[in-house]
């Protein structure tokens, strides 16, 4: 019997900058770049990726930190869920704090980066839906210096993806100054993947609400609708509140709109006139699906709540 062992990546550059990081992956088409390694080494080790080269990045001091610019926080794409986890970066934050402490156990948060987060782009990224709901945009570093910013969203959903050579670099943040939550349901106790999370931000300078909920879908999914319904509620000339039933009904909004019914077969409207078949029932969610609704508006209606509060 005979073993082959797969080929290990040939060639490991570790740059100290931004530009030249991008060089290097400029001139090294087949390489990968890595940071904290959460997710690529588990496929490495898994035998799902075998790269043939790696860039490191985690010598690059320009994307660890953060800083003020126009009324935003430009974040380092090298930023750890440990670093954003703490308080400073809480009042600033809050909602993508809340989401960095969520983020697993001491050895994910302590390794694990927001870049990282953003690319791999798996669902149950608990940054994602926090971005998506602060619109927040990325800045794209490319080769020769060249960068340019595209919506977080846009990345998330394909419809704008990364060119050979370039890197995420960091991501710009709005300061609303205003309250905002996460929130997170796992199938166990503890840290753990989420089944549903939810991100709210109030907006009151355009007296909106902005939600995004992540896990049940490829990407974050925002219930424009529902936000529109609920900041139209809202009485942001006073003490910020609305009744007990609206939240509980805005739950059950973003829910619907995000785990919709199923479609009807086609043919079951009933119409046809005098002798026609009755109209069949709707078909009904699977209890799992069912069940991943009901969690939803629990997480939506609760955040709200403490949004409000």
């Amino acid at each position: 019997m005979t073993t082959h062992a797969p080929r290990a990546a040939q060639t490991v550059t570790l740059p100290v900058s931004l530009d030249e990081a991008v060089a290097a992956l400029s001139a090294m088409p087949a390489a990968v770049p890595v940071a904290g390694g959460t997710d690529l080494m588990a496929a490495v080790n898994s035998g799902l990726l075998r790269p043939a080269a790696l860039v490191g990045l985690g010598r690059i001091s320009e994307i660890r930190g953060w800083q003020y610019l126009d009324g935003h926080a430009l974040l380092g794409a090298g930023l750890t869920h440990a670093r954003m986890g703490r308080p400073d970066f809480a009042a600033l934050i809050p909602a993508l704090a809340a989401a960095a402490r969520a983020a697993g156990p001491p050895q994910i948060r302590n390794a694990g980066t927001l870049g990282g987060n953003i690319v791999t782009a798996a669902p149950t990224g608990d940054a994602l839906p926090v971005l998506a709901a602060l619109e927040a945009t990325l800045i794209i570093a490319g080769p020769e210096g060249a960068r340019r910013e595209i919506p977080v969203s846009h990345l998330l959903a394909g419809i704008e993806m990364l060119r050979p050579g370039e890197l995420v670099g960091f991501v710009r943040v709005p300061l609303l100054h205003a309250p905002q939550t996460f929130l997170k349901a796992t199938g166990r106790t503890g840290p753990g993947r989420a089944i549903a999370s939810v991100a709210l931000v109030l907006d009151p300078a355009r007296r909106g609400v902005r939600c995004a909920v992540g896990a049940v879908a490829p990407m974050p999914l925002r219930p424009l609708e529902a936000e529109r319904w609920i900041a139209g509620l809202i009485d942001w000339d006073g003490d910020r509140s609305v009744a007990p039933e609206a939240c509980t009904a805005f739950g059950e909004y973003v829910a619907a709109a995000c785990i919709p019914d199923p479609a009807p077969a086609p043919g079951a409207s009933g119409e046809g006139g005098e002798g026609a078949e009755p109209a069949a029932e709707p078909p009904a969610l699977p209890p799992a699906a069912l069940h991943l609704r009901r969690t939803v508006a629990a997480l939506a209606r609760r955040a709200l709540g403490r949004a409000l509060a």
